[in-house]
């Protein structure tokens, strides 16, 4: 890349030139609502040049992205990599969590929200702080906001020491968005698969809506790593 050009010019004229159109019409398939323009550039890409962004050019390439996305001139594959340059980029903590809250407010549809979350391994560096930052964002008036919060806690936070915390507040989210209720049902069925002896207590006897509960129930019963016996035994607790 040229260093003295406008780096996210030069990032979307490489977006352009790797979309594929199957790929965007595939995508878009899978990502209901008003979001924002799919190019169709895949997954493998972004990461390789969220890297590569992070490692030359990422603050300057993510201020060049916010000033975009205020003014809603973004496309979904740059949606992704503001998220993915967040990860990969070196930073201390308080900038990283700076960059985030000026991150999520953006994300618009679940496929941004869980491409990125799982870029988020630094947080395995500091869990107590990362989970107490994630904590603040699951009473969040915005459905993504609230995902986020619970896509890194089932990636990064499903341990020992964390799992009857993670349980607690999965119990407590109160969001009715589709996509929280979804992202709180597959966080269950991670604690399960992990933890199956506290998740089914938790099964057992929760605040869940129906709905969630029984939708945590149908994934853990689709989960290869739980036995027939048990996917039986779990019909019990349907609502």
């Amino acid at each position: 890349m040229r260093e003295k050009q406008n780096i996210a010019v030069e990032v979307r004229s490489f977006l352009n030139v790797s979309a594929e159109e199957e790929y965007k019409r595939f995508n878009r398939s899978l990502i209901p609502g008003d979001i924002a323009p799919i190019l169709g550039v895949r997954i493998p890409v972004l990461r390789k040049i969220a890297k590569k962004i992070a490692k030359d050019r990422g603050r300057e390439y993510l201020e060049e992205l916010y000033e975009a996305e205020k003014k809603g001139q973004v496309c979904y594959e740059e949606l992704l990599l503001h998220g993915m340059v967040i990860g990969y980029l070196d930073c201390r903590i308080e900038e990283r969590k700076r960059l985030l809250d000026l991150f999520i407010p953006f994300i618009d549809n679940w496929s941004v929200c869980d491409s990125s979350c799982i870029t988020y391994k630094f947080m395995k560096g500091d869990m107590e702080e990362w989970f107490a930052y994630l904590c603040g964002y699951v009473g969040s008036q915005e459905e993504y906001g609230v995902r986020f919060a619970i896509v890194c806690m089932l990636n990064f936070f499903v341990t020992e020491q964390f799992i009857f915390r993670v349980l607690k507040v999965l119990e407590e989210v109160r969001h009715e968005g589709y996509y929280v209720k979804m992202a709180v049902a597959w966080a269950v069925s991670v604690c399960y698969v992990k933890f199956p002896v506290s998740a089914l207590e938790f099964l057992e006897n929760n605040a869940l809506d129906d709905f969630t509960h029984n939708k945590a129930i149908q994934k853990i019963r689709e989960s290869l790593q739980v036995s027939k016996e048990e996917k039986e035994a779990l019909k019990k607790w349907l609502r």
